[in-house]
């Protein structure tokens, strides 16, 4: 047991009070974990485009206050009643989804979409108890995706926790939590290229690069990077991309490009922008006969997804893919194996760090485009 186990627990929060306004650092409550609950004392966060379109909250239900944040690495503090999987220690990743381990999703090996911790944007609360388990002054600060990793302490039920093995190191295993594992595994568990392959992926930002180094590890001999920004065809070199195709540079739909360029089209392709052309686009760049897109980019909720059905019927393949199709607490451990074993690369994605008191910065980074991903170092 800890000393603080079963006691509130004051701490720092960056706290985003209102959609789109500087987040504020407050010292937060943090109750005791309940029942399947637990503890986490976070060391290192980043911040991932979705805390930013979650806090614009453009066009979403507006939670706030709220405490963002969803891609960390943590030690657990203190566990609830009937947790038996953790604890106090263990080195762990919080995840936005999770693994209850008993539901149809859970239990099949073809899905992991957990019934009961399927990610939920608006829920701002526990499931156990329907309580916040921050809060300032007796009033509640809502969670975040479960998670709320933009705090000192946060509390996660257990299924959204992987134990991971303790040597790994926590400021770079991190960032697997979320875009990393997702555009990783988009490639190589749903995509699967083979030796040889040419691919294509839509969109270079941390999930498309990662799709990038997805291809690249499964050996592909040809990977095209498609995205309107020039600047980052620099960067997704490291990445294993061989050839920039940018929309803007050409007359004609970029799927034409694409096939003319591969003599009829790419064995595989990832979209990850969530624009539903750019989805198109990887769809009808596939080559007849064996090709297949991945959709990962999440679209905006009235678009509506348009191509003849001829293309269907002459052998090309879409799938989509939620979290790379990893189940958070079975498969992360192994995924961060693969980088303790030199298998994967982690620290070519990570561009910047900064510390806690300074997480304002990590907005103004991803707002302007620079870098890919940007560590919180929480102690400093």
């Amino acid at each position: 047991m800890s000393n603080t186990a079963g006691q509130v627990i004051r701490c720092k929060a960056a706290v985003a009070w209102e959609a789109g306004k500087p987040l504020v650092m407050e010292e937060v409550e943090v109750a005791p974990p309940q029942k399947m609950e637990v503890r986490v004392k976070i060391l290192f966060t980043s911040l991932c485009h979705t805390d930013v379109y979650f806090w614009e909250a453009k066009g979403q239900t507006p939670v706030f206050p709220r405490i963002l944040g969803h891609e960390a690495g943590g030690i657990v503090e203190s566990i609830g009643e009937g947790v038996t999987e953790l604890q106090l220690g263990d080195h762990v990743l919080p995840v936005f989804t999770g693994e209850c381990k008993e539901c149809a999703h859970c239990k099949s090996e073809e899905s992991n979409m957990c019934d009961l911790l399927r990610i939920n944007t608006d829920r701002g609360v526990m499931l156990n108890d329907g309580k916040s388990r921050f809060s300032i002054n007796g009033k509640p600060i809502y969670h975040f995706v479960g998670t709320s990793t933009f705090s000192e302490y946060t509390v996660c039920h257990v299924g959204s926790l992987a134990k991971i093995n303790p040597e790994a190191p926590l400021d770079k295993v991190c960032v697997l939590s979320c875009g990393i594992s997702t555009g990783f595994g988009a490639t190589v568990n749903v995509a699967k290229p083979k030796k040889g392959h040419t691919v294509a992926v839509f969109g270079l930002g941390a999930v498309g690069l990662a799709a990038c180094e997805g291809a690249r590890v499964c050996g592909a001999s040809r990977i095209i990077g498609i995205d309107l920004l020039p600047s980052r065809f620099e960067a997704a070199k490291n990445f294993g991309v061989t050839d920039f195709v940018n929309p803007k540079d050409h007359d004609k739909p970029v799927q034409e490009v694409i096939a003319e360029m591969t003599n009829g089209g790419v064995d595989r392709s990832i979209e990850c922008t969530g624009n539903v052309q750019a989805m198109i686009s990887a769809f009808e760049c596939v080559h007849d006969g064996w090709g297949v897109a991945v959709l990962v980019g999440v679209p905006n909720k009235d678009d509506a997804f348009k191509t003849h059905p001829m293309n269907f019927l002459n052998e090309r393949t879409l799938k989509g893919t939620f979290f790379g199709n990893y189940k958070p607490r079975t498969d992360i451990p192994v995924v961060v194996e693969k980088y303790m074993n030199k298998e994967m690369e982690l620290d070519k994605f990570i561009t910047h760090e900064i510390t806690f008191k300074d997480i304002n910065k990590a907005f103004d980074l991803m707002a302007k485009g620079e870098g890919i991903r940007c560590i919180i170092r929480m102690d400093a």
